[in-house]
């Protein structure tokens, strides 16, 4: 018996040392094969198309290209990873890139020279394998290779790459299908064969395969991911949802009428800034586009999309150009141009010589009082200009001043004015008359040509440097080529300072406008970030990884000099966005008579019937603290010359001789002019005025959308409570219930999101007002940085400079 016992004890022995082994054994056990397609021995040289259907991806690309990009970024994500110059393999495009779709080619280096990354998730420190995409860049800087301002800052591709990636802005860029090129140094490297249960590539619970050596294609849109070793795959790069133009073009007028109302309720950035109420535009303006149907009428219909589009309050949109409406309305004139004076008169500030104006002894700076009976200032406000519509008021009345002259030919108008010295005031009954002289020196380009450089640089006889910007959408290699060229030429000829004239720039690129500012500073400044419509949250989301910011270039092409930027209200879009990048640390004065045109918004086009294509703003710029900027307000100068007899006559340049006095220091500046503090440039994102709508008022993207879940213990909507993005309906989260700590004992402490199972929307600051930066999951731990004021929102650890949420939401740790 004792025998029996002491056999069975030294088994059970056994067995306890033996187990550790056998599970650690299980655990080491090599993954299976993958399976392979079409053996062929792994690609050598990839050929594929890439198409794109959207005019802006074209917009100022110069050298298109198709690279083999590193795809570690994407494992890490890690948004600031540089592709190694030395994995860089170009390809060959075959076709002309401005006319797709086009043909591709790359052949893989024997052995590439990117970057390993282990992704088999097995505890052990393997060799690992090179993961990479093939995808479009468009290089900009430097040599043919691209650093990290051609890619945006880092990252990797989530446009027009052989992989795809989430759409939403909060989607973070995830890899959610596409194909891969991996390159396994071995045949014992493990790879994920799916997506695993959290839908997420390279995580934990990936299942994995081994992959042979060598070159493998991965492609995963298959469950499991399908394994190729053809010799010459062929791939695309796909064009993302998010570019994708939106193509009305096919539907009868009124169905791309109610297509474009949609699309404008659920993406237009400044719906709540300009208070706009598409229910009643759509009242407004349907009726016209059914009749135009009803009567096959294209003109009316173009006509018609021309007026809803002017009566947005938005310079960046533009509707249907009808020339036969617009030669009808401005052939004619009686040969003046009016300008409005800041001491509150309109004279006039050009006669054409021998016209009807002339001949009834209308002199130049006479006052005009009236116009057909009307007030002039009453009369201004009522027109309409062709360049409609706009952002500011200011430049609204300078383009109404602009028209206000047209007079149809053979037309009277009773114009009444007193001259220059005159005591008594004159009427005159003026015909109008072809002419178009008064009309053209009034234009806000008046002088360009179209054959200028996009970048115009010359030393004055003074030594200054002077440069003109015409455009941020030109060939921005030779833009960006042009502007090294000057930073050398004023560092090498210690230029004691620069003159940016911007006033007849339209924009282009608000990125290139950003890093050609940056060539002014020595720190890789954040200058804001944009937000854009998720459908998965029915409202815009501002990801917080995804910051502007200065890239720098390298110090022998900065300048340190004084800068001076005059501008004025053609100085639209990325050309403010420069504006506004020069004024941060107080590197650059602006001089102007007004702020720039107030043109803030992202673009995006659409395709009407007609083959009209339109623009909608889609991005909502704010700058680090949150605030709304330039759209609706522009940039203003801060040193201002003032608009009047003897700077609209002056024989010179006032902007320019007033420039030349703030670079120089000059005690005293000429014309008047002055520092200025006038229009905001930044606001908040939702005016302080309108009310901010509830998170369950925000306009659901699709049926299946669940509603916002309500936390159980407070009796108002909850503002930051979202659901996961599932069609089934999540369950209302319940609050946490805590205790109300001291400040002084939460501040620091660890908190935990306690939601229920939904997620909880996280704001760049406390309140409904902030703009939506991120979202935080049930459970996810945190630590506490700041309580407002109320206790009702507090700030955690969140991103690079926290996010607030609502404390019905965590438990305070102990």
């Amino acid at each position: 018996m004792n025998r029996t016992r002491s056999l069975l004890t030294a088994l059970l022995l056994l067995a306890l040392v033996l187990t550790p082994v056998v599970l650690l054994h299980a655990q080491e056990e090599e993954p299976p094969l993958a399976e392979i397609v079409n053996d062929e021995g792994g690609p050598v040289i990839v050929r594929g198309t890439m198409d794109y259907s959207n005019p802006l991806v074209a917009l100022g690309v110069a050298q298109p290209l198709i690279v083999l990009e590193d795809q570690a970024g994407f494992i890490d994500r890690n948004k600031g990873f540089i592709f190694p110059k030395e994995s860089q393999v170009l390809g060959q495009i075959l076709g002309d890139f401005f006319d797709p779709p086009f043909e591709w080619t790359l052949s893989l280096p024997i052995e590439p020279q990117g970057t390993l990354r282990d992704v088999d998730n097995n505890g052990r420190e393997d060799t690992g394998v090179m993961v990479f995409a093939i995808a479009y860049w468009t290089n900009i800087f430097g040599d043919p290779f691209l650093e990290q301002r051609d890619q945006s800052g880092g990252g990797w591709s989530t446009a027009f790459a052989t992989t795809r990636a989430a759409t939403d802005p909060s989607g973070k860029g995830e890899i959610i299908g596409g194909k891969l090129i991996v390159w396994a140094p071995d045949d014992q490297q493990g790879f994920p064969s799916g997506f695993g249960e959290d839908g997420k590539l390279f995580t934990a619970d990936d299942p994995i395969v081994r992959l042979p050596a060598g070159y493998t294609i991965v492609d995963l849109d298959t469950d499991p991911f399908t394994f190729d070793r053809s010799r010459y795959p062929e791939m695309v790069l796909i064009e993302p949802e998010s570019l994708t133009l939106d193509d009305f073009s096919d539907l009868s007028y009124t169905e791309a009428f109610d297509a474009m109302i949609d699309l404008f309720r659920r993406k237009y950035a400044f719906t709540e800034l300009k208070g706009i109420d598409w229910d009643a535009k759509a009242a407004e303006f349907r009726p016209r586009f059914e009749e135009a149907e009803a009567n096959n009428d294209a003109l009316a219909y173009r006509r018609a999309l021309r007026d809803f589009i002017w009566s947005i309050p938005d310079g960046h949109l533009s509707g249907p150009f009808i020339q036969q409406d617009f030669i009808e309305a401005t052939r004619g004139g009686v040969g003046i141009a009016i300008r409005d004076l800041d001491d509150g008169r309109t004279i006039v500030n050009f006669v054409t010589p021998n016209s009807p104006a002339d001949r009834a002894g209308i002199q130049l700076g006479a006052e005009i009082l009236t116009w057909n009976g009307q007030p002039i200032d009453d009369y201004v406000d009522s027109i309409v200009p062709f360049s409609s519509p706009f952002s500011t008021d200011h430049v609204r009345r300078l383009q109404q001043l602009r028209y206000a002259t047209r007079v149809p030919i053979g037309e009277e108008v009773e114009i009444t004015f007193k001259n220059p010295g005159d005591e008594e005031a004159q009427t005159v009954v003026l015909t109008g008359e072809a002419e178009s002289e008064s009309f053209r020196i009034s234009s806000f380009n008046v002088g360009r040509t179209g054959a200028e450089l996009p970048v115009e640089f010359r030393l004055l006889d003074n030594g200054l440097g002077y440069v003109k910007i015409y455009s941020f959408s030109d060939n921005e290699l030779l833009t960006v080529q042009l502007w090294e060229r000057m930073m050398q030429t004023l560092n090498r000829f210690q230029a004691p300072g620069l003159i940016i004239d911007m006033r007849q720039n339209g924009g282009g690129s608000g990125f290139l406008a950003d890093q050609m500012a940056a060539y002014f500073f020595d720190e890789p400044l954040e200058l804001g970030q944009t937000g854009y419509y998720d459908e998965s949250l029915g409202d815009f989301y501002f990801d917080p990884d995804q910051i502007d910011r200065f890239y720098l270039p390298d110090e022998s092409l900065r300048y340190r000099g004084p800068v001076a930027v005059i501008t004025g209200p053609n100085c639209g879009s990325a050309c403010e966005f420069f504006t506004y990048a020069m004024t941060q640390q107080d590197r650059a004065n602006v001089v102007a008579h007004y702020p720039t045109a107030g043109l803030g918004g992202s673009q995006n086009l659409f395709l009407m019937p007609e083959f009209e294509y339109l623009q909608i703003s889609i991005g909502r710029p704010v700058d680090m603290e949150g605030n709304l900027i330039i759209e609706g307000v522009g940039v203003p100068p801060t040193v201002r010359v003032p608009v009047t007899e003897e700077t609209l006559f002056a024989e010179g340049d006032p902007l320019l001789e007033t420039a030349i006095a703030v670079v120089t220091g000059a005690e005293a500046l000429p014309y008047g002019a002055t520092p200025f503090e006038g229009s905001p440039i930044a606001q908040p994102a939702r005016p302080a005025e309108a009310e901010a709508p509830t998170e369950e008022a925000a306009p659901t993207p699709t049926e299946e959308a669940v509603e916002e879940p309500t936390p159980a213990a407070t009796p108002e909507p909850a503002e930051e409570a979202t659901p996961a993005p599932t069609e089934e309906a999540a369950e209302e989260p319940m609050p946490a219930v805590t205790p109300e700590p001291t400040e002084e004992a939460a501040v620091g402490a660890t908190v935990t999101i306690v939601s229920g199972g939904s997620r909880v929307i996280v704001r760049s600051q406390p309140g409904a007002m902030g703009s939506i930066i991120g979202l935080v999951n049930d459970g996810e731990t945190y630590t506490l940085l700041e309580r407002s004021a109320d206790g009702a929102w507090v700030k955690i650890d969140f991103g690079e400079r926290g996010g607030w949420i609502n404390a019905d939401f965590v438990r305070i740790n102990e």
